[in-house]
């Protein structure tokens, strides 16, 4: 299972407690309004939010689209910014891959008169991806194909409309 990165949690968990904004542009010339999630942003010398209004797929990754919006302090005074960002959230490359955890807990049978106690069993396979692991790399193939980018970028646009609502 892929873990995000911590830039990724912390920009969904900031679009989640975000308070919704209200649509403030069309959706690149497509004529509909478009969700808006203002998220605040701060920086050193910039001050703005990131208005964002949809997932989106780029190069197999999702990736949060929208306008950021904000003042940049300059040694010769503020400027003000508006950029069309596309911001890729991206998962790290995992060591290994997850294929199977399984837990047991103790087992006592009555066989007959025959008793058998079996105390806790874990198993725990792992493929381990790399050049010449042909089987990891195939298993890590397989359990990759349940990653699915762009099913991920329709249920997060699906939540950012019940969101903005």
């Amino acid at each position: 299972m892929k873990r995000l990165t911590l830039a990724t949690i912390f920009v969904f968990l900031t679009a989640l407690t975000a308070p919704p904004a209200i649509s403030v542009a069309t959706a690149q010339g497509q004529g509909q309004p478009a969700p808006v999630l203002s998220i605040p942003v701060s920086a050193a010398n910039f001050v703005g939010t990131f208005n964002l209004s949809r997932f989106a797929v780029v190069g197999g990754v999702v990736n949060a689209v929208g306008t950021l919006v904000g003042t940049l302090t300059t040694p010769t005074g503020p400027v003000s910014i508006v950029r069309n960002l596309s911001i890729p959230l991206q998962t790290p490359p995992t060591a290994s891959c997850e294929i199977l955890h399984l837990e047991l807990g103790p087992i006592s049978l009555n066989l007959l008169g025959l008793v058998v106690n079996l105390n806790q069993v874990v198993l725990d396979i792992e493929a381990q991806p790399g050049p010449g692991n042909l089987l990891g790399n195939l298993l890590c193939a397989v359990a990759g194909l349940l990653d699915n980018p762009n099913g991920l970028a329709q249920i997060l646009n699906q939540i950012l409309r019940v969101i903005t609502g």
